[in-house]
């Protein structure tokens, strides 16, 4: 394994422009998929013309089999997710830039749900947007934006 950063080490980098005392907050959370960036493109969209904060949330998660694969598995599995928060790490960043959006980019580690609830409540989020889930066994389990939704702290914004 390399001396990369610890994959699942909680971080935070401010981008772009300083916030406005007065601006509102938008939390997005992130984790690569398709949904989850057009999530985030809806988010910095909305940002930009409400003049708010943006909160972007990456959630790093073991994966079910973890407990369960060699050791080179998992040593695998943390190479992949530290590549993954370094390049949307980058995109986050870029956007920030360009768009001219104060942009907070958080990396933590536990169950996407109530991490992404707790970052909510812990910022103040006046909305929360995320990504609709791709995963069929979420009709029956229940998805992290019908989860969040059930809540009822902040409205939740679902892009497919």
């Amino acid at each position: 394994m390399s001396s990369s950063p610890n994959a699942f080490e909680s971080t935070k980098d401010d981008f772009g422009p300083r916030p406005a005392p007065s601006a509102r907050t938008i939390l997005a959370g992130v984790d690569g998929s398709d949904t989850a960036m057009r999530a985030a493109a809806f988010a910095f969209g909305l940002a930009r013309r409400q003049n708010a904060r943006l909160v972007i949330t990456f959630v790093a998660c073991h994966s079910s089999l973890a407990a369960l694969s060699p050791a080179a598995a998992s040593a695998f599995e943390h190479e992949a997710m530290a590549g993954l928060h370094a390049e949307l790490r980058t995109q986050m960043q870029a956007a920030a830039e360009e768009l001219d959006v104060p942009v907070t980019f958080v990396k933590t580690f536990g169950d996407p749900f109530t991490t992404l609830r707790d970052s909510a409540d812990r910022c103040q989020a006046d909305m929360v947007v995320v990504g609709a889930s791709q995963q069929a066994g979420h009709r029956f389990a229940g998805s992290v934006a019908t989860r969040l939704i059930r809540t009822g702290h902040w409205p939740v914004l679902v892009v497919p």
